[in-house]
């Protein structure tokens, strides 16, 4: 297999209450199923960190960008845009068209199937549960004991980072907290409590 670096994050900050506000469309327009604008704002820092090379060797920029489909679903939840939102300026700003949106939530498998056989850097924006559910336990990590097995609905700071070396078969797992935005923890995933 060839050398493989997979970046996987949540998508950036939703509704949750009046706390938060509304969620906006990149063009201003309430939207449920968009970011609100912290998450914007978190967006604006990944497509930073990512996108202009000060992240060093932690964060590399990646050559292709895959999201969840923001308009359909393969399971019984309704799409969200906030994947594809996510990472759409920093597809922008590293020359591509766009993210890949060929995968929806629900087509985990699929996804993980058409990213074993990449090379280079790729980033994985997807929604949280079925980033633990649907993704995780199909990488093969030669760490596995030290993957995250849930993620606090609080949580929209983490990078996920897998590593597999030129003719490998598995990836070495690393969770990493940039501490972006005021209020990120540097806490791994494993030390938040579980969701109700």
């Amino acid at each position: 297999m060839n050398a493989l670096t997979l970046l996987i994050i949540r998508h950036a900050e939703k509704p949750d209450g009046d706390a938060t506000g509304p969620g906006l469309t990149h063009k201003g327009k309430d939207d449920s199923k968009s970011l609100v604008i912290s998450g914007w704002e978190r967006a604006g820092a990944w497509t930073a960190l990512f996108g202009s090379g000060l992240g060093g060797a932690d964060y590399p920029t990646p050559q292709a960008i895959y999201a969840a489909d923001p308009d359909t679903t393969k399971d019984s939840s309704d799409p969200s845009r906030r994947p594809y939102e996510t990472v759409l300026d920093l597809a922008a700003r590293i020359g591509l068209a766009r993210p890949n949106t060929t995968f929806a939530k629900g087509q985990e498998a699929a996804l993980v199937d058409a990213l074993l056989p990449l090379s280079g850097t790729v980033l994985v924006a997807w929604e949280h549960k079925a980033i633990i559910s649907g993704i995780l336990p199909r990488l093969p990590v030669s760490n596995a004991g030290q993957l995250p097995t849930h993620w606090s609905h609080k949580r929209f700071d983490v990078v996920l980072r897998f590593d597999r070396a030129a003719g490998g078969t598995g990836f070495v797992f690393n969770e990493l907290h940039p501490c972006l935005m005021p209020g990120d923890s540097a806490k791994p995933l494993k030390s938040d409590p579980v969701d109700e």
